[in-house]
């Protein structure tokens, strides 16, 4: 079987392992306060240009959102977030286990807009209901869309017409950053961002996320949260050294664009055999709608996602590239579908 699943099926990139060799014997202060994790903060210091940024390094995405959302709302407050964001479909409720309600509102394409986030706003007008209080993006979102630096410049705007924080998962951020659609960089993020995460489960390391935090006010006391529930990892140069590896001489960034470059591979082929999308993304998910004839047999050979029935004939399905999908495997694909497609 080969998998098209997700992007974090693979354990780690051959450079993240060799790095984790060579230091498994040497001793590191615990809980992130080692050289590995402070080198490995100012890269992304350096790479956001924002010399003031808080750098935490977590184990996963679920965790540095229920912590920063935590941590940055008041018990009254709530988040923002479209109706398939993360926070709000898959993460077992942990934002609402916190106290903080999630107000969802029907994205566009997997996005919110400065209109959805004004009609959310409008609608909590007093002490009676939540304050909305948190813009909770993704991008890529669970399409694999991205937000534009218009966009992303238009919802700061509204963020700070209303008094909105505005936070960026990041779990996918370097498949974003490198497809060709991008006219995005860290800096711009950095920008625009109250706080944001760089993602690294999702890009060759074995496990961890690097919490970005740039707006002061939500700087304060955020380690005493980090440990209270339970996200300090006495071993937290584990997480310095593998993101310390990937940030050297682009290699992050490489991973990245390996995944795209696979997904582009696919949706040229899926293009040539006339297969439709269900929604167009530029990243390392696909959406294409197949036969379910068709899904059944790929089925028998590949492992990916039954996304959603589209017409009872057909369905849309989810493909995913990740940094270490070979070729020969997006090739294996589109030589069996043109032979179930009759092309």
């Amino acid at each position: 079987m080969i998998s098209f699943a997700n992007d974090y099926s693979e354990g780690a990139c051959p450079q993240i392992l060799e790095a984790l060799g060579k230091e498994n014997l040497l001793q590191n202060p615990g809980y992130g306060l080692d050289a590995h994790c402070e080198a490995a903060a100012d890269m992304i210091r350096t790479l956001c240009a924002a010399p003031n940024a808080d750098v935490h390094f977590l184990v996963g995405g679920t965790q540095v959102n229920f912590i920063s959302i935590a941590a940055f709302l008041r018990p009254h407050q709530a988040a923002i977030a479209a109706d398939c964001g993360h926070i709000a479909t898959h993460e077992t409720g942990s934002v609402e286990a916190t106290g903080h309600k999630i107000c969802t509102v029907p994205g566009v394409n997997g996005k919110l807009t400065p209109e959805l986030v004004r009609q959310v706003v409008a609608g909590h007008p007093n002490e009676h209901m939540v304050q909305p209080k948190l813009v909770f993006l993704s991008s890529p979102s669970e399409f694999g869309t991205i937000y534009s630096k218009a966009e992303l410049t238009e919802m700061r705007k509204v963020c700070d017409e209303l008094g909105l924080y505005l936070y960026l998962d990041g779990a996918r951020l370097a498949a974003g950053l490198t497809c060709s659609a991008c006219d995005v960089t860290l800096a711009d993020i950095a920008t625009v961002a109250d706080a944001f995460y760089i993602g690294g489960t999702k890009n060759g390391l074995l496990m961890g996320e690097a919490l970005v935090i740039l707006n002061d006010a939500l700087k304060a006391d955020f380690r005493y949260l980090e440990k209270q529930r339970g996200a300090m990892l006495a071993k937290g140069f584990l997480l310095g050294i593998q993101f310390e590896t990937v940030l050297k001489d682009g290699l992050y960034f490489a991973l990245a664009k390996n995944a795209n470059d696979r997904a582009d591979e696919l949706r040229r082929g899926f293009a040539a055999l006339g297969v439709p999308m269900l929604v167009d993304s530029p990243t390392n998910q696909l959406f294409p709608v197949l036969p379910k004839t068709v899904t059944a047999k790929l089925a028998e050979h590949y492992v990916f996602e039954q996304w959603e029935d589209v017409d009872g004939e057909r369905e849309a399905v989810r493909f995913v590239c990740s940094w270490a999908t070979p070729a020969e495997n997006t090739a294996a694909l589109l030589a069996d579908l043109n032979t179930l497609m009759g092309a």
